[in-house]
């Protein structure tokens, strides 16, 4: 059995989408089961579709009002670069409402809805394969994995959505009366369960850089400093999952293909920029055709 796993990574996705288009369209590879992770959970159900230009379209065209109906956060320009800080009425507004985060992301919910067809959704219930979705159970304190094959539409699409909720900057969800989180908060790179499943050949998509190349500079205000320990701590699950999940795979003699970014693409998931989404949509395209031929350099690629 053949999966594709790809990772949380918000914005990211666009570069996993690229890199995705590229392993499907014209390595030709066929995946029997999908697992996705926040952003990777928007992409798996269009990939499994293979409704690629579709997918592509959203990514190469979605904003912060696209994701935030309350957006905690203002993003301006300094030097051509994007400096962030919290926008104190936003958050205000969030907290005397009785909400329990900074954000809401209920425009994300929408997006997946219209993004995702009931018609769509019936014809992958109906075929072979399998898409799985990670969520982070807070009241149960455990990772859930939510397939397409347990779940009605609406079920399904609030998966999604909750499986990409960053709190708390975006959307707590209560469901079947527990608390919901970003699945990335508990299994950002969800190889172990794709093995579990019975995957024995995995292509997975990290949205991170192998190698560290970062140095934070210090935090200039409380924002900041939760954005900045939000992301120490999710790249100390990430290293753990791909740890353990190359230590199953081993055991079980699957084999996994990793696909990290080779660069950094930003320091802050949660900026939508249309620009440069379609940018590292093409460079997760380009950036698998160079590995493809470096993997297999005695082959010419039949498509160029």
């Amino acid at each position: 059995m053949r999966a594709l796993v790809i990772s949380g990574g918000g914005s990211k996705g666009a570069f996993a989408g690229g890199v995705a288009q590229f392993l499907i369209e014209e390595s030709g590879k066929k995946y029997d089961l999908f697992v996705g992770t926040s952003t990777g959970s928007l992409l798996i159900s269009h990939l499994a579709l293979e409704k690629l230009d579709k997918i592509k379209n959203i990514y190469s065209n979605v904003n912060q009002k696209s994701i935030f109906n309350n957006c905690p956060f203002v993003i301006k320009k300094k030097y051509g670069i994007d400096e962030i800080s919290i926008n104190h009425w936003n958050v205000l507004k969030n907290f005397i409402s009785g909400k329990k985060t900074f954000g809401e992301s209920e425009n994300l919910r929408k997006l997946i809805r219209n993004s995702v067809t009931i018609e769509e959704f019936n014809e992958l219930k109906k075929s072979t394969k399998d898409v799985v979705v990670t969520v982070s159970n807070l009241t149960l304190n455990q990772v859930e994995y939510k397939s397409i094959n347990d779940c009605t539409y609406d079920e399904f699409c609030d998966w999604i959505w909750i499986s990409s909720n960053y709190t708390p900057f975006m959307s707590l969800v209560r469901k079947n009366g527990c608390e919901y989180a970003d699945g990335g908060l508990g299994s950002i790179v969800p190889i172990e369960e794709a093995v579990k499943r019975g995957a024995t050949e995995i292509d997975v998509i990290v949205l991170h850089t192998e190698v560290n190349y970062l140095n934070r500079m210090p935090s200039r205000n409380p924002f900041e400093l939760i954005t900045t320990m939000m992301s120490f701590i999710l790249d100390r699950i990430e290293f753990q999952n791909i740890r353990i999940g190359k230590l199953v795979a081993n055991q079980k003699n699957a084999i996994i293909n990793l696909f990290y970014t080779p660069t950094i693409l930003t320091t802050n998931s949660l900026v939508f920029d249309k620009a440069k989404m379609t940018l590292w949509w093409k460079r997760g395209y380009l950036y698998a055709k160079n590995k493809n031929e470096e993997t297999n350099p005695i082959e010419p690629n039949e498509h160029e």
